[in-house]
């Protein structure tokens, strides 16, 4: 996954891999982590309701070319990403 770019190539338990779109990215000084929020593309985009926004941590690789996405694995950061969620639509609400 390239910090830089719009998509990510996610491969689920299955191994398929799905393209997805990054929503947004942030870092978090309490946990020490970074989170990428990221939807699968060919979702219908007029279909308000139902785009499953997918999060993960993101680990970088040394070489800060591909990095790891890691499984959420507390409460806390789900809601910390809940949060900045919220906030992220919100404000492209207004827009």
């Amino acid at each position: 996954m390239d910090h830089g770019e719009n998509n990510i190539t996610v491969v689920d338990e299955e191994g398929n891999e799905q393209l997805c779109e990054v929503l947004f990215t942030f870092d978090s000084e309490q946990f020490g982590k970074s989170y990428v929020l990221y939807y699968p593309i060919g979702a219908d985009e007029n279909d308000e309701e139902e785009i499953e926004i997918h999060a993960s941590a993101f680990v970088p690789s040394d070489d800060d070319k591909d990095g790891e996405l890691k499984p959420i694995e507390t409460d806390e950061e789900w809601d910390l990403i809940e949060e900045m969620l919220n906030t992220f639509l919100e404000e492209n609400d207004e827009e």
